[in-house]
């Protein structure tokens, strides 16, 4: 039993940590989240679905349209929910984005429908320790740290990268060094959406594909990225394998009518005792 709750907290831990990258990606940029984060999982799993077992087409291509059009969604809610209030400091783009999401779970439930939708794209498994453990629980923490590494190596090691960076750190002298601040911004959220769309796909053929199946998801990668310290990639990560393990681990002993409230009991208990994360810092302000 402690076995199967290990592996099943590692996936989910990790498919967390992956969204909560959406929330660290756009705030290590701009200093802005996106509330919409649930609903760009939701929209991956959606865009992948139709695309591999509506259409018929091969999964790659699928995925990768997929994807695409995920980027292009977060593009859209960073020009018409966060664009046009903070240009005017104003911090209305808190509820913008919570709305743009509610547009977009209402829209997919006219046009995809209600009912939930297998999406069994991952056959078979391996044996672990005497346990059969689905091929897609081994993915899920492999694609997610694998991203989390691909960030970091970019934000660090490529110019780009070091631009992203700087655009928060100091706006006015990133615009007198040439850098696109509007475009950067942009390009943070796209890759936000991505991450969300990803971990949505991945995530689908255990919980099923509907329409609302991101709003929880995203409330608990919120609670991840503040948990872990939002403005560090891999705190976040590890904040969410720490949750994840711990949700299957409440889950496995007392039964799932506990989870979600001795879960975010502990998330309030350890942002208690450590305001800024697990790994985050405090922010250092000049007077």
């Amino acid at each position: 039993m402690f076995v199967t709750a290990l592996i099943t907290g590692i996936a989910l831990g990790s498919m967390y940590g992956l969204l909560a990258l959406g929330f660290y990606v756009t705030y290590a940029v701009s200093s802005t989240v996106n509330f919409a984060q649930g609903s760009s999982m939701m929209l991956g799993a959606v865009f992948a679905y139709t695309f591999a077992v509506t259409f018929g087409w091969p999964f790659v291509p699928a995925v990768l349209l997929a994807l695409a059009l995920c980027a292009i969604y977060g593009v859209i809610v960073e020009l018409i929910a966060v664009r046009p209030f903070a240009s005017r400091g104003s911090s209305a783009w808190l509820m913008a984005t919570v709305a743009l999401g509610i547009v977009a779970d209402n829209t997919v439930l006219f046009t995809f429908g209600k009912e939930p939708r297998g999406f069994n794209v991952f056959q078979g498994g391996v044996q672990i320790a005497g346990i059969n453990v689905p091929w897609l629980q081994i993915a899920i923490p492999v694609v997610g740290f694998t991203l989390a590494a691909g960030l970091y190596f970019f934000s660090r090691k490529t110019q780009t990268g070091k631009a992203m960076l700087a655009v928060v750190q100091n706006p006015d002298a990133a615009r007198l060094m040439g850098i696109n601040i509007t475009l950067v911004v942009s390009a943070a959220y796209a890759a936000s959406t991505l991450f969300a769309g990803a971990a949505g796909m991945m995530i689908a053929p255990l919980f099923n594909v509907h329409s609302d199946m991101g709003t929880l998801f995203g409330l608990k990668a919120f609670a991840v990225a503040i948990l872990g310290g939002i403005t560090s990639a891999w705190g976040v990560m590890l904040a969410g394998l720490i949750f994840g393990i711990t949700e299957a681990m409440i889950t496995s002993l007392l039964g799932s009518a506990y989870t979600q409230i001795l879960s975010f009991a502990l998330v309030i208990l350890v942002l208690a005792l450590r305001p800024n994360g697990l790994f985050g810092r405090a922010e250092v302000k000049k007077v």
